[in-house]
């Protein structure tokens, strides 16, 4: 049986958007309200990355959105509570002895906390009424995906294994957005204990079985940059592509610009998988940071803490256009970037490419 592919998929329809593209919810600034509003605007699904947020600026960054187009659009969490451990804050502080030197950050804080905005974040998706909410390290609980569902609200999935597209599933995700290692930032492995590095199944490899195991949409994620990976994630039975480092390099994007030019620099050899930044593994370029951590042999603090002891350093190295201290999250397929490009140029662009190629 000869299935002939339709760009315009049931995905497009569930979600009411006319391209099946949504546009990572990469938490930490990028994802602007302008960036979320065109891409909504062009025809795709824009999404909020909040999980950095407090749930005020949630707010007001949804009505900003609003006031920008009346499409849809999504918001995505970390649907995980943020558990601080600084046990050993002394000792990897040691280890960062030499970056905080380069930085000049002479006394480093030793009383940090991890805010722990989830409930309040998640009570103003609900209030707001957010077309989709997305989840990422984990799955929504039971009550905010019943709430949701009451609302009219879609919820979705991001997950790294068909064992997690399974539950999220079974807990009634709208859609599922499987994740291959190719994947840049966090991934969405729920058990890092038992994968350190997060569960490394290829976009290719992970598409079709996940497929083949849920009865609800599955949108493709990880390395995918233009019209050739969209085509080729819904002959693998995909309804759709997540895409998240595409966008950095966007008019748009709120990428600081030396990350952006360091994106345009970089190669499929130019990122590694490290839990330096954020004691959780992400994929990013690897930088002076990476290394230089990496060689002390120290372990890092476990994610949310290593993150937040971090932070000084990033802001520091951001203020002083350092990039070689910048946590720089990018996907494998960072060859096949653009520069000087709207979102709606570079949606017409992807839209075109797999025109072409169905004929």
């Amino acid at each position: 049986m000869i299935v002939k592919l339709q760009l315009h998929t049931p995905l497009c329809n569930l979600l009411g958007i006319t391209y099946p593209i949504i546009q990572a919810g990469m938490a930490g600034g990028p994802t602007t309200v302008q960036m979320v509003a065109s891409v909504s605007e062009a025809g795709g699904l824009g999404t909020l990355g909040a999980a950095y947020m407090a749930p005020e600026e949630i707010r007001q960054a949804i009505r900003s959105i609003r006031q920008l187009t009346q499409k849809p659009f999504a918001v995505n969490l970390f649907a995980l509570e943020m558990k601080d451990d600084f046990s050993r804050i002394t000792e990897v502080q040691t280890a960062l002895r030499p970056v905080y030197n380069e930085l000049d950050i002479k006394s480093p804080s030793q009383t940090l906390q991890t805010p722990n905005h989830l409930t309040g974040q998640i009570e103003v998706l609900l209030e707001e009424k957010v077309p989709v909410i997305s989840s990422a390290l984990g799955i929504f609980p039971d009550e905010v995906i019943q709430e949701a569902h009451k609302q009219g609200m879609l919820v979705s999935t991001m997950v790294t294994t068909v064992e997690e597209a399974i539950q999220a599933a079974e807990k009634g995700s709208d859609f599922i957005v499987a994740q291959g290692s190719d994947a840049g930032g966090h991934r969405s492995t729920f058990d890092t204990t038992r994968h350190p590095l997060g569960a490394n199944i290829g976009t290719f490899s992970l598409i079709p079985q996940v497929v083949d195991h849920v009865p609800v949409p599955v949108v493709a994620a990880g390395g995918i940059m233009d019209g050739r990976g969209l085509i080729a994630a819904l002959a693998l039975g995909a309804q759709g592509v997540q895409m998240g480092t595409r966008f950095l390099t966007a008019i748009e994007s709120g990428a600081h610009p030396l990350y952006q030019e360091a994106l345009l620099n970089s190669s499929e050899e130019s990122t590694t998988i490290t839990t330096a930044f954020t004691g959780r593994p992400a994929r990013g370029l690897r930088n002076a940071f990476v290394e230089q951590f990496e060689a002390t042999g120290i372990e890092p603090l476990p994610f949310p803490s290593q993150h937040t002891l971090t932070s000084e350093i990033r802001k520091a190295a951001t203020q002083q256009k350092k990039p070689q201290y910048m946590s720089m999250w990018a996907g494998q397929g960072t060859r096949l970037l653009k520069q000087g490009q709207s979102v709606q140029e570079m949606i017409q662009e992807i839209v075109k490419e797999a025109e072409d190629i169905l004929g």
